[in-house]
């Protein structure tokens, strides 16, 4: 391999190595941030409680002012209708006084009701979000452990075809030395045989020739009717 092709291989594979610790930081940074995103919406949970809690309250000084300009409208008539003047025009002024307050407070109500629409709006937007990106955050880990289990799953077959193929190569040389042992015993035998002499009494059974100068069943035979002819 030349130089080049090796400091090619060798960078690829630095590469490689870069880019595995930067996807590995970038699970974590995104970790980081939906924990700090959920606090935020937490905070911002809070912070709408609080709108709304005053919200409620403006409603009710708005629905309070609207009771007392009624009132105070009714009293102004009752007196006109009776003569009274002087408390009919005391009535009229009260109405006059708690409707600038009224408009007041409503700015205030209205306020409170834009910004808690906008708020809700934009958590829910938000509270989205988030769990979209941890439905892919979660997603992508999941791919990751099925993609490190497969790759492991892999390696060891390869690992166990491989000590398969050894195996079996080692069984084939026991087998080739027992066979080549065996043959050595046999000759072994052989050798021993023939130096015991156990080689000739063999070949002299097998000519009909009993080892050890005895005779066979016929020469006995023809011995016994010789022996009877001489008597």
């Amino acid at each position: 391999m030349s130089l080049k092709k090796l400091w090619t291989a060798l960078k690829g594979g630095s590469n490689e190595v870069v880019e595995a610790i930067a996807d590995s930081q970038s699970i974590r940074i995104l970790d980081q941030e939906m924990r700090e995103a959920k606090e935020e919406l937490v905070a911002c949970d809070q912070n709408l409680t609080k709108i709304m809690a005053k919200r409620k309250l403006a409603e009710s000084k708005v629905e309070s002012f609207k009771n007392d300009i009624e009132t105070y409208t009714q009293h102004a008539i009752a007196a006109s209708e009776k003569g009274n003047n002087e408390i009919a025009l005391e009535c009229a002024e009260k109405v006059s006084e708690i409707e600038s307050m009224l408009e007041v407070e409503q700015g205030i109500l209205d306020g409170f009701l834009s910004s808690e629409k906008t708020l809700k709006a934009n958590i829910a937007k938000a509270k989205t979000n988030v769990r979209r990106m941890e439905q892919q955050i979660d997603q992508i880990k999941a791919t990751e452990s099925v993609q490190k289990a497969q790759v492991a799953v892999s390696t060891r077959h390869v690992g166990a075809n491989s000590k398969v193929k050894t195996a079996l190569s080692s069984l084939d040389r026991i087998k080739a030395k027992q066979q080549e042992r065996a043959a050595e015993l046999e000759a072994a035998d052989e050798l021993a045989s023939e130096e015991s002499g156990s080689d000739l009494d063999a070949k002299l059974k097998a000519a009909g020739i009993t080892p050890g100068g005895q005779s066979s069943s016929s020469d006995k035979l023809a011995q016994i009717l010789a022996a009877k002819n001489k008597q």
